[in-house]
């Protein structure tokens, strides 16, 4: 990692900006799996900020996920509606890129573009 750690958390939550920006422009296409996935990644790059800002450093999606909950979410400091929304577009995403002849749908999209 070149720069601080603040310069890094700037730079995360400048790309969940860009990515979230990026899910926009696919639900606007009706490209649901890719806005889905898109909405994830935005979310995860924000979540990675916030845990690297408290000095948190998951190795993985699921270690992000639990700490999040862990730290943010069950300590209240942010409402249980963002941890579910946040475990929901991380199984919405696999189910999206993983599973065969799924198509999520535009009423997952909205619910999330509109938070």
């Amino acid at each position: 990692m070149t720069g601080t750690k603040d310069d890094l958390v700037k730079y995360r939550i400048q790309r969940a900006k860009e990515t979230f920006h990026d899910a926009e422009i696919l639900a606007d296409n009706e490209r649901w799996n890719s806005a889905i996935n898109r909405l994830y990644y935005a979310s995860y790059y924000a979540v990675s900020a916030l845990l690297l800002k408290h000095s948190l450093k998951p190795t993985t999606h699921t270690g992000a996920k639990n700490q999040f909950s862990e730290h943010f979410i069950k300590t209240n400091i942010l409402t249980q509606e963002i941890g579910k929304l946040y475990s929901q577009l991380f199984s919405w995403r696999q189910k999206g890129d993983y599973d065969d002849f799924l198509t999520l749908i535009k009423k997952e999209c909205n619910l999330t573009l509109n938070l």
